[in-house]
């Protein structure tokens, strides 16, 4: 019995942090997105391709599976980039 409980004690300390990570807030994310997208958006008027700039910035590439994420989703004010 107390291999069991120890056993469960460590399963729940493993797993709490992982469902705090989980935890999004979609509209607070998308408005960094966007904001993130208008400061993008001369790179890529430029010529420089989405995937140049989501390797040299790693918010970007945050931000391109965010949005990936919310269009999958249907969050309101989710957009494909």
């Amino acid at each position: 019995m107390m291999r069991s409980s120890c056993l469960a004690a460590a399963v729940l300390a493993l797993m709490a942090p992982r469902a705090k990570a989980t935890i999004i807030d979609w509209q607070a994310e998308l408005q960094r997105c966007r904001e993130l997208r208008q400061n993008v958006a001369p790179l890529l008027q430029a010529g420089e391709g989405i995937s140049a700039v989501g390797r040299s910035n790693r918010s970007v590439r945050r931000c391109i599976w965010i949005q990936r994420i919310a269009v999958r989703k249907k969050i309101p004010g989710a957009e494909v980039w």
